[in-house]
């Protein structure tokens, strides 16, 4: 299994606290599909407003999460970090569903895999479950760029 570690995430990633929303990668194959691994904890500021009588992961930030996924396949795949004269954004999204809320206490599984690429955009299915139920789905798309 091809494991990644936090210290190793925060080399390729440039996202920090409060929005480095990817704990752990558990396997990869460079050019193909990630798992990873998002735990979540009643102590992430967004509970605070969203809702404090019930408190749920915004959507949003579980197709962010999911996008983090996307980044770290892909500079695993490059075998390198994106550098600090490029970035990788996120540009697209597609055929997007929630099925169920993220909650504290959940962790939060997330699955890709890279269906195509083109010149330097690539487009993933990407997955997110709780205990083998999916919360999220959706295409991303993602691509690098000079800065």
């Amino acid at each position: 299994m091809n494991e990644v570690d936090i210290r190793e995430i925060m080399e390729l990633l440039p996202h920090r606290y409060p929005f480095l929303l990817v704990d752990r990668v558990l396997d990869y194959t460079p050019g193909r599909c990630l798992t990873g691994v998002k735990n979540v904890s009643m102590n992430e500021p967004f509970f605070q407003g969203h809702f404090p009588h019930y408190p749920v992961m915004p959507g949003v930030l579980v197709l962010e999460a999911l996008a983090q996924a996307c980044g770290l396949l892909t500079f695993k795949t490059l075998n390198q970090p994106i550098g600090e004269d490029r970035a990788y954004f996120f540009v697209g999204i597609d055929k997007a569903r929630f099925r169920r809320p993220v909650i504290p206490g959940d962790r939060l599984i997330l699955e890709v895999e890279e269906i195509r690429t083109l010149k330097k955009m690539s487009v993933f299915k990407a997955v997110a479950k709780v205990d083998d139920e999916i919360a999220a789905s959706a295409e991303l798309m993602c691509t690098i760029v000079d800065v």
